[in-house]
């Protein structure tokens, strides 16, 4: 749902991790709470990277809500929450939530990159040779939030202009991402609120929620596909009292979204 609407040297993160060297919604929710921190992953640093883009209207489809901005969608109580969240129940260091263009030297500061709404984005050239060198050097970038299949081929298209010989997979329960943090059997549907409220868990089409990714040459998942869920939505609205019935899907969005940040960080 929406309410409201090259080079720079790359720095090595701790661990196994090989990194790189407003208005939104008036509703600030504050994430749920945990009674200890998990100690496994001290030492290790996140920011929430939000990244900013043009959206474009794709054939079928009404665009984003205000003026075309979709990178704003869920911004900023989403990656607060996510951002609180995460520095609860763990011992990674959380810093302050940012967002910055593909094209800002802010890239190569930040080893975990999110982007919304990818069924409405088209980088530039100089977008996708920029990505292509962060993905190599051990960045990972995450889509979420964009449904069915005429969002999936914009999707597609776009990886392929990074990527062209590289094969989109899905990841299986077995992948190590399902254990990363949480254990988790199998991947989670997290419906929007607006589906949630109309009583289905899917929009546009796109009923069955998929993990997809594209790896590098080790096996690592350079790039984390959240197809036909909506995780945003579940930490933005995490706290939303009106929607006490929503509060299953938000543990769900958090739980498989945490295990994707610590994989991100120790692979």
């Amino acid at each position: 749902m929406r309410p409201g609407a090259r080079g720079a040297p790359i720095v090595a993160a701790l661990g196994a991790l090989c990194a790189l060297a407003s208005a939104g919604p008036s509703f600030e929710a504050v994430a749920q709470s945990s009674i200890a921190r998990d100690g496994r992953f001290a030492g290790l640093e996140w920011t929430f990277a939000r990244i900013k883009y043009q959206g474009s209207k794709l054939p079928g489809l009404s665009g984003c809500d205000t003026y075309d901005e979709c990178w704003t969608i869920d911004y900023p109580a989403a990656e607060q929450n996510l951002s609180r969240r995460v520095r609860t129940v763990t011992s990674i260091q959380v810093n302050e939530p940012v967002a910055f263009p593909i094209d800002d030297q802010a890239l190569w500061a930040n080893p975990w990159i999110y982007l919304v709404e990818p069924g409405t984005w088209i980088p530039t050239d100089a977008e996708v040779e920029r990505l292509r060198e962060y993905l190599l050097r051990g960045g990972t970038l995450t889509f979420d939030d964009f449904h069915g299949n005429v969002e999936w081929a914009n999707l597609e298209k776009q990886m392929q202009r990074v990527f062209p010989n590289r094969r989109i997979v899905d990841l299986p329960p077995e992948h190590p991402i399902f254990n990363a943090f949480y254990k988790i059997p199998e991947y989670p549907q997290t419906p929007g609120l607006g589906s949630f409220l109309a009583g289905r868990m899917w929009e546009k089409g796109g009923y069955v929620a998929k993990l997809r990714a594209i790896e590098d040459d080790s096996g690592r998942a350079m790039v984390l596909i959240n197809w036909n869920v909506d995780m945003g939505d579940g930490w933005e609205w995490s706290n939303a009292a009106d929607y006490p019935g929503y509060v299953r899907f938000t543990a769900q969005a958090y739980r498989m979204q945490i295990n994707e940040i610590v994989y991100s960080l120790t692979h």
